[in-house]
């Protein structure tokens, strides 16, 4: 049970991990679009950063699974 718990965390925070940083891509993303007046750009860096808050919101259910 303990190997479960130790690959749960490390998944955990891998899943932090690369939803922080999809989520300040999104945020470069959005700030290019509205500098440029770009809407396409603007609406895939907002897309970015709320696809960003899933991954992170995924990490945070990993903490509560238990076995």
């Amino acid at each position: 049970m303990e190997t479960i718990t130790t690959i749960l965390d490390l998944l955990q925070k891998a899943a932090l991990l690369g939803g922080g940083i999809w989520s300040v891509w999104g945020a470069i993303t959005l700030a290019g679009g509205l500098k440029d007046h770009s809407g396409p750009q603007t609406q895939s860096g907002i897309w970015q950063l709320v696809g960003g808050a899933v991954i992170i919101t995924a990490a945070a259910l990993f903490a509560n699974l238990s076995f």
